[in-house]
C-alpha cells in the first residue's frame, strides 16, 4: 500500500475513534414529577421535657441537743415513723441529777420567800426585801425548768410523720451536741424542681392566665409516668445568670409513698398550638444551623426560603415564621433540586402528606 494512503487512514481511524470517545449529543433525561404540598394549619400539643430533682415535702436532719452515750435506738433504718414516737434516747442519769439538784435548791429558795412574806405582812422586813426574795425564787423555778428541759432532751421523739433514712448512730454511742442522728422525710407529697429557660418563662408567664392552674406530669427514671398529676406551685426569685433558666417548683400527691426524697425523672407539660402550622421535617434542609425549604413559585421554579421552627413532633415541625399556609413547598428530591430550577410538580394534599408520617398530635 502506498505510505500515504497508509497513514491517511489510521489519521482516520483515530479521528473516528476520538469522536466515539466524546460527550454524547443526546439530552439528558429530565426529572420525574416531584411530589409538592402545602402546610397543614392544624390545633396541636407538643410535650415538653425538663430534667428534674424530686425532693420530699419536708426532710430535715434530726441531730443530738444534749451530750452523752446513746442509750437505745426504737426506730430501723426505712421505717416509716408517726408524729411523737420515740426515736432515740440519751443516757439520762446526769439530766435527773441536775433535775433534782434545781428542785431541791428551788424549795429552800420557796422557803426563804414564804419566810420572808410572812415578816413583809407584820412590816419587819422592807418590800424591796420581799420583792429580792420573790426574784430569787422565780429564778430558781426557771432553772427548774431549765434542767427539765435538758432532761427531755434525752428522748428524741419524732417531729413530724415520715420515713427514717440512714442510721449514722449505733447503741453505745457517744454523741455530742449537735451530732447528726439520722434524716427524716415527710414524703406524702413531693416537691419536684426544675430549670425553664428564659424566653419559656415568658411564655408560661403570659399564658398562666389562661391556664392557670398548670398541670404537671412526672417521668420517672425507667421511663414510664408517675399516676398521679402535678401542679406547678412556685417559681423562684432570680435567674442563674450563668444558664439563663429560673426554677419552678410542682407538687406531686404520693399516696403509695413509691417517690423518694433525692430521685430524678423529667417534668412533662403539655403546650397547646393554635392554628399551628405543620410541614413534614422531611422538606426540610439545613445549611449552617438554618433551617429551609423549596417554595414553589408560581412559575414551578423553586426557590429556596428560610424558616424558624417553634417546636418539634415526630416527623413534623411547627413553623413559627416563613411559610404561609398557601405556600406550595417540595416534600422529595430535595438533593437533585437547586434554586430557581423549573419543575414538573405532583401535588398531594397536606392531610394525606402528613397522615403518612405517623404524627401523633392532638
Amino acid at each position: 500500500m502506498n505510505p500515504n494512503l497508509k497513514l491517511f487512514a489510521t489519521i482516520s481511524l483515530l479521528a473516528l475513534l476520538l469522536n466515539g470517545c466524546g460527550p454524547s449529543k443526546e439530552p439528558q433525561e429530565a426529572l420525574s414529577k416531584l411530589e409538592v404540598s402545602r402546610p397543614l394549619i392544624k390545633d396541636t400539643t407538643i410535650v415538653k421535657e425538663y430534667v428534674s430533682q424530686i425532693h420530699a415535702f419536708k426532710h430535715i436532719e434530726m441531730r443530738a441537743l444534749e451530750r452523752g452515750y446513746l442509750q437505745d435506738i426504737f426506730v430501723d433504718e426505712g421505717q416509716m415513723v408517726s408524729k411523737g414516737q420515740r426515736m432515740f434516747k440519751i443516757m439520762p442519769n446526769l439530766y435527773e441529777v441536775d433535775l433534782l439538784k434545781s428542785k431541791a435548791e428551788a424549795e429552800m429558795v420557796r422557803i426563804e420567800y414564804q419566810n420572808t412574806k410572812a415578816l413583809a405582812d407584820k412590816n419587819i422586813v422592807s418590800l424591796n426585801e420581799l420583792a429580792l426574795a420573790r426574784a430569787k425564787l422565780d429564778k430558781a423555778e426557771a432553772e427548774v425548768r431549765l434542767a427539765q428541759t435538758h432532761l427531755n432532751f434525752t428522748n428524741i421523739n419524732a417531729p413530724f410523720g415520715g420515713m427514717m433514712d440512714h442510721l449514722n448512730v449505733r447503741n453505745g454511742s457517744l454523741v455530742a451536741e449537735g451530732d447528726l442522728l439520722t434524716t427524716l422525710s415527710d414524703i406524702s407529697k413531693m416537691w419536684v424542681y426544675f430549670n425553664v429557660p428564659e424566653s419559656e418563662y415568658l411564655d408560661y408567664k403570659l399564658n398562666k392566665a389562661a391556664q392557670s392552674p398548670v398541670n404537671v406530669k412526672l417521668k420517672m427514671a425507667n421511663g414510664s409516668v408517675f399516676d398521679q398529676a402535678g401542679v406547678i406551685e412556685t417559681i423562684e426569685a432570680d435567674f442563674d445568670n450563668k444558664t439563663g433558666n429560673i426554677e419552678f417548683r410542682a407538687v406531686f400527691p404520693n399516696p403509695k409513698q413509691l417517690l423518694r426524697h433525692g430521685e430524678t425523672g423529667n417534668i412533662l407539660i403539655d403546650i397547646p398550638y393554635k392554628n399551628a402550622l405543620l410541614i413534614p421535617q422531611k422538606a426540610t434542609y439545613e445549611i449552617l444551623d438554618k433551617t429551609y425549604v423549596y417554595v414553589v413559585a408560581k412559575d414551578n421554579r423553586l426557590e429556596q426560603r428560610l424558616i424558624n421552627v417553634a417546636a418539634e413532633l415526630p416527623h413534623v415541625f411547627i413553623v413559627k415564621s416563613g411559610l404561609k399556609a398557601e405556600d406550595r413547598i417540595l416534600i422529595e428530591g430535595l438533593r437533585k433540586v437547586h434554586p430557581g430550577q423549573k419543575i414538573d410538580l405532583d401535588y398531594h394534599p397536606p392531610e394525606k402528606v402528613l397522615s403518612q408520617l405517623d404524627l401523633h398530635a392532638e
